[in-house]
């Protein structure tokens, strides 16, 4: 990456965060996969298809996938094979997302053949990431003056689609809001925002927990629903320092990752329904 003073790269590269919070995962368990990323999604790897489907997109320039498993990566032909191709490059995972992502923003920095293009972040449980969302993401962050976007949907597009489906909102004047795990670093700027983050990361699922790391007027703002998504964001920038903006995306699909058995379900069935 580098400054946004200068024109970016039109391509992307993409680091793909595959590691596990618990090794006692129930979702893999109950699901009978080694792994959560190994999932079977209509029939395969759950990892393979997002990453096939980031491989095969034009703007997709450098591919790295940072996992806590390297060794249940090489034991699945496919990914195998994709992997001794060069499709992708494969990096160790740290304790955290957050420092997962540091160690690759410092691996970057330090590799003379790594350009200057900017990074979309995105997670191994993304499996109905499809070329019309990064199309979208694209296409906008290309658009942006930000350092980094955040991808969002709301819920009135979730529900419009999946009216059973159970995300976490966060709650804000006029609309309520779910992370699509798409994240896009446009600058050398945007790993502030990653610092914060890991400052941050524990209460990601604690709307009003993680508010409160914005400061106690933030937070007071944020429980009266007095902060539109716009406010939201312009309080974020200013307490990073760093010129954050959300990327609001108008495709259910694109809030749906894999956290949970019902989840996993969900998408079996979209799947089975586009195949069908």
């Amino acid at each position: 990456m580098t400054s946004r003073q200068s024109a970016p790269d039109s391509r992307f590269d993409v680091l793909v965060l595959a590691g596990r919070r618990d090794p006692n995962d129930d979702l893999a368990r109950r699901a009978g996969a080694p792994h959560r990323v190994l999932l079977d999604v209509a029939g395969e790897p759950m990892l393979l298809r997002v990453l096939r489907t980031l491989r095969s997109h034009p703007r997709v320039a450098r591919l790295e996938l940072c996992s806590d498993s390297p060794d249940l990566i090489a034991a699945i032909p496919e990914l195998a094979n994709m992997l001794a191709n060069c499709d992708f490059e494969l990096i160790g995972a740290r304790d955290t997302p957050s420092l997962s992502v540091l160690a690759a923003l410092d691996a970057h920095a330090a590799d003379p053949n790594a350009g200057e293009r900017p990074l979309l972040l995105t997670t191994a449980d993304h499996a109905l990431l499809d070329h019309a969302m990064l199309d979208f993401v694209f296409e906008r962050a290309l658009a942006s003056p930000a350092d980094l976007l955040v991808g969002l949907v709301s819920e009135r597009v979730i529900t419009g689609r999946f009216p059973e489906a159970k995300r976490t909102y966060l709650p804000l004047r006029g609309a309520r809001f779910s992370g699509a795990n798409l994240f896009v670093l446009m600058s050398d700027d945007a790993r502030r925002v990653i610092e914060f983050w890991r400052r941050a990361e524990h209460d990601r699922k604690k709307p009003w927990k993680l508010v409160r790391h914005f400061g106690l007027g933030s937070l007071a703002l944020f429980l009266a629903k007095r902060l539109d998504l716009r406010a939201a964001f312009e309080r974020v920038s200013r307490t990073i320092g760093v010129r954050v903006e959300a990327l609001e995306i108008p495709i259910a699909e694109a809030a749906v990752d894999v956290d949970k058995f019902e989840d996993w379900m969900l998408v079996n069935e979209i799947l089975s329904g586009q195949e069908g």
